[in-house]
């Protein structure tokens, strides 16, 4: 913050000349920043000061000042009245007697007029800026539902969400974060339904960061969540206003920045991690069905490869006889053992993603399929490694990417190198000690105090009808019991559908 040491030169002026002789050195090195002077009358003139790129240039000549040089409209009207007129015809406006406050509204993008014979400065809200255009998230795409996205732009971003709730109860609270970026947080809930102390909670840990600048949501991510060396998010990340709505109404907090298209929500449970915006768009069938084949996927991605490398390694004879055979006949031309070829080729394989996400779209498809293919084959006739390891690791890799959370995936790719280790060491007995540690964690991880599992650790019937499985959009009559506040009924009884009788 700003330390001005001598109050009495705080207070505007009311020459033009004496508050330009001020802002000159303090704008003395910003190239950016424009102090134009404009003449009202011919004994009275004004100081519109703006940064260059960041304000509305044609509001401020067609409305601000072709009214202030409009004598018609004068009549009686004092020239503060005139002025405040004309400003707030362009804009939200303001004012005040201290230069700090005027100083940053220059830099926090607003204009700033400066009146001969008032001691006051006025501030409008005129912000214009090059922005990115609404169109559907790339990492979160859906055959059927909204295809809008969040931008950049957070007043956008804010009008898409009330757009959505038009009601009273739903609230917006403003907190600047950053020493040198100021940059704007809005937390967004429904009052009512949000849990009281969680909110106080996420309030409290959001007004208590201190950073010179905010760049990413994920500056605030890592601030707020509750475990920082678990390789669980603990915070949900999402670029789908309608992902946010949907939180939101359950009782959750929606974080929102300037600067970055990201939402983040909280709390944040496991279920949520592997579930899609999608299914609450398709029939509650097809979506149970997928989420099952999700879970299953995600358990294949981290425990497949491990499990093929304990049961060749230290159990063979609970594998049938004619595949045990295959198995040792691919490997006979290998010379590294089962758990050093599983290493080599988890490792090439996470390379070749990292490779075709970093390289540009045109060709890091083509890098990735083409690199996996070739490498492959190259590896399995030259030797080095066993066909069946290769589409262990295939089979693996394909279940990780059915993950729909990018953030949620990148734990259990994390996590698949220990389970590996142990599975090479100590056989059946590390994955089960593998497990169990897993699970241990997942029980007793904490998300603004909500556990991780719930509602299935600890069990919460009115709950769990939304975790493995979904059932009917009419049946989902209560909103979640940890996160909502007083008001519950989400849905009432009795909608189901039928034939009249």
């Amino acid at each position: 913050m700003r330390r001005w040491s001598d109050k009495s030169k705080q207070k505007i002026r009311h020459s033009v000349r004496e508050n330009q002789q001020y802002l000159n050195p303090v704008f003395a090195n910003l190239s950016d920043v424009v102090q134009r002077k404009i003449s009202i009358s011919g004994t009275m003139e004004c100081l519109a000061v703006y940064l260059d790129g960041l304000v509305n240039v044609q509001l401020l000549d067609n409305v601000i000042i072709k009214s202030l040089l409009n004598t018609k409209t004068t009549g009686r009207k004092s020239v503060k009245d005139r002025v405040l007129d004309a400003c707030r015809a362009a804009g939200k406006t303001i004012t005040t007697t201290d230069r700090p406050v005027a100083v940053d509204a220059v830099l926090d993008a607003k204009l700033v007029l400066f009146v001969d014979g008032l001691n006051e400065a006025f501030i409008v809200e005129m912000k214009a800026w090059a922005s990115r255009s609404i169109e559907e998230p790339a990492s979160e795409t859906v055959i059927r539902g909204p295809r809008e996205g969040f931008v950049e732009t957070l007043r956008t971003n804010t009008s898409i969400l009330r757009r959505k709730l038009k009601s009273r109860d739903f609230k917006m609270e403003r907190i600047v974060i950053g020493q040198l970026s100021k940059t704007e947080v809005v937390l967004c809930y429904i009052e009512g339904i949000v849990n009281p102390d969680v909110l106080r909670e996420v309030r409290e840990r959001v007004s208590r960061i201190q950073i010179d600048a905010v760049v990413s949501s994920h500056y605030i991510e890592e601030f707020i969540e509750d475990s920082p060396y678990s390789p669980y998010p603990q915070v949900q990340n999402t670029e789908r206003p309608d992902v946010v709505v949907a939180a939101v109404t359950e009782g959750k907090v929606a974080i929102l920045m300037d600067g970055d298209p990201f939402a983040l929500i909280v709390p944040m449970t496991f279920w949520s991690g592997f579930q899609a915006a999608e299914d609450y768009y398709e029939r509650f069938l097809y979506a149970s069905a997928i989420r099952w084949l999700r879970f299953i996927l995600l358990n294949m991605s981290i425990f497949l490869t491990p499990l093929y490398v304990a049961l060749t390694t230290y159990e063979p004879q609970m594998l049938p006889t004619n595949l045990i055979l295959s198995f040792a006949a691919a490997r006979e031309p290998s010379p590294f053992p089962t758990v050093v070829e599983a290493f080599l080729m988890e490792f090439v394989f996470e390379g070749l993603r990292e490779a075709g996400v970093r390289l540009p779209k045109a060709v890091g498809s083509a890098v990735s399929i083409v690199g996996a293919l070739v490498l492959g084959q190259a590896a399995v006739d030259a030797g080095l490694v066993d066909a069946p390891i290769v589409i262990m690791v295939a089979l693996g890799g394909i279940a990780s990417f059915a993950t729909p959370r990018y953030n949620f995936g990148i734990s259990y790719r994390l996590l698949r190198f220990p389970v590996l280790f142990l599975a090479g060491v100590f056989g059946l007995l590390g994955i089960a000690f593998a497990f169990l540690a897993i699970l241990i964690h997942q029980v007793n991880l904490r998300s603004f105090g909500t556990p991780y599992m719930t509602p299935v650790a600890p069990i919460v019937l009115p709950s769990i009808q939304d975790a493995m499985a979904r059932i009917p959009r009419w049946g989902l009559n209560k909103r979640p019991i940890l996160t909502a506040g007083r008001n519950r009924t989400r849905v009432p009884a009795g909608q189901k559908p039928g034939p009249r009788k």
